[in-house]
């Protein structure tokens, strides 16, 4: 391993499609999507997914863009500290490892909980335990395991998106009926006027909807590992298309016209409240099943997404080299040991530290993901205006008339669901925490490799 430095391209096409399509899927769908229409309405929910749709697809073309360009892991990290700045580019990398990091902490801890519905007798972290052993052990092996665990795992969950949708379109259609006091039909979804609760709980749904987006930018990560990133990423975007359009707006449409607003998600998943209400048998027990392939899905992603960060920062010279070292088969192995153990201190902090420390961690973590947004936009802009005084607008791959509007356009889109946290009491702490975060970074970054060089080099002189 110490003579061994670079990643290995095996991740399949399929793999890499899979992991765009089913990237992002997860809690924040299966379970607050119900909340979520409680409480901004059928019709505020619904608008409040297509933006935030609508908003991630322009960023992910703009990854897309900057991927078929410059294929290497760290992706977004790379491409901010080489047309942005290279303080900026350590912001990135720094604030997508503290995501994930955070996020495996927060995945450890659900799936003990929610495997404690079979096995109450059983302590939550014995599954935890359990638990993080697989997910290790299908990052260790080589990028080809990981990605074949992850299309299997991701699979899972498109299955069950499908089948709700097919049975949800079903039941608005006549052709099954249900139990309980509802009326399903699309009228349901304007029969309370279009904002019940005011306009100004969309806009805090629309915070909510971005971040149960993120996972999406994940697909940059893989373009240093695929076989054939310039035909692999640009089939993975088109199917986060389809799946922002179908999954995400036609299961929230249908849960919207089968559910009323006042009831949805005040109990239990909106999912099972609707597969309960149709009849299907142990419904609340297969949700239960594929939310936790779902938290397995994530967690599997957050490892691998934060080692191949510390692996850049690495290969950037930006950290110790040790972290850029990989196995026989291209696996940066001492990587993904510090991302695991980030992962566990995450952890061990829900725990000993549950007030202060904690939630402040989860609060920056949950804003780092639209950082990374903002750079990516941002990067692209640069990018093709690079190109643009170059003479080389031949050179990208979207329509003249889309520049520099399809950059500005995520831009803004991604700055503004920052600059609206601070309306939301909510998620306010979010934003105060991350002010300073995002100092502290920038300090530490001029600090150690813009002025210490300096004096370094000055004292050498005398």
């Amino acid at each position: 391993m110490a003579e061994n430095t670079q990643l290995k391209r095996a991740m399949s096409e399929r793999q890499v499609r899979m992991i765009g399509l089913a990237s992002g899927i997860g809690t924040g769908l299966f379970l607050s999507s119900g909340y979520t229409i409680h409480t901004a309405g059928a019709f505020g929910t619904i608008l409040a997914y297509t933006v935030g749709a609508i908003l991630v697809y322009l960023i992910m073309l703009s990854l897309a863009e900057l991927s078929i360009a410059m294929p290497v892991t760290g992706s977004f990290h790379y491409y901010a500290q080489k047309l942005i700045g290279p303080a900026t580019g350590f912001l990135v990398a720094i604030s997508y490892w503290l995501t994930w990091t955070v996020a495996l902490g927060s995945e450890f801890t659900a799936i003990g909980i929610v495997m404690q519905r079979w096995f109450p007798t059983v302590p939550a972290w014995v599954f935890s335990a359990i638990f993080i052993v697989i997910i290790f052990l299908s990052n260790l092996f080589s990028v080809k395991v990981f990605g074949e665990s992850e299309y299997w795992l991701a699979s899972i969950k498109v299955v069950a998106i499908i089948a709700f949708l097919l049975l949800g379109s079903m039941v608005l259609l006549g052709w099954l009926h249900v139990s309980g006091d509802v009326h399903p039909g699309f009228d349901n979804i304007f029969s309370h006027g279009l904002f019940p609760n005011g306009i100004g709980q969309v806009f805090t749904t629309m915070l909510a909807v971005n971040f149960a987006f993120s996972g999406t930018e994940l697909m940059g990560v893989t373009a240093g590992e695929a076989k054939n990133p310039e035909k692999a990423i640009p089939s993975a975007i088109k199917a986060v298309w389809w799946r922002q359009v179908i999954f995400f707006i036609g299961s929230i449409t249908i849960l919207a016209a089968i559910l009323p607003y006042q009831k949805a998600g005040v109990t239990e998943s909106p999912f099972v409240a609707v597969f309960n209400m149709i009849g299907i048998p142990y419904a609340a027990d297969v949700m239960n099943f594929v939310i936790i392939t779902g938290i397995l899905s994530m967690a599997n992603s957050g490892l691998y997404a934060s080692t191949r960060m510390l692996w850049s920062l690495s290969h950037e010279k930006l950290i110790h080299p040790i972290f850029e070292k990989t196995n026989k088969q291209g696996i940066p192995v001492w990587a993904l040991l510090a991302s695991l153990a980030g992962g566990l201190l995450a952890l061990l902090s829900s725990f000993v530290a549950a007030g202060a420390l904690y939630l402040n961690l989860v609060a920056v973590s949950g804003l780092a993901v639209v950082f990374v947004w903002i750079a990516i936009a941002w990067s692209h802009y640069k990018y093709s205006q690079q190109l643009k005084n170059q003479g080389r607008q031949k050179d990208l791959r979207y329509p003249k008339w889309a520049y520099p509007l399809l950059p500005l356009a995520g831009f803004i889109g991604a700055s503004l669901s920052v600059i609206l946290t601070i309306f939301d009491p909510q998620q306010r702490p979010a934003l105060l925490w991350s002010v300073p975060f995002v100092g502290l970074v920038y300090a530490y970054y001029f600090v150690r490799f813009k002025w210490l060089p300096i004096l370094k080099k000055k004292s050498t002189e005398v």
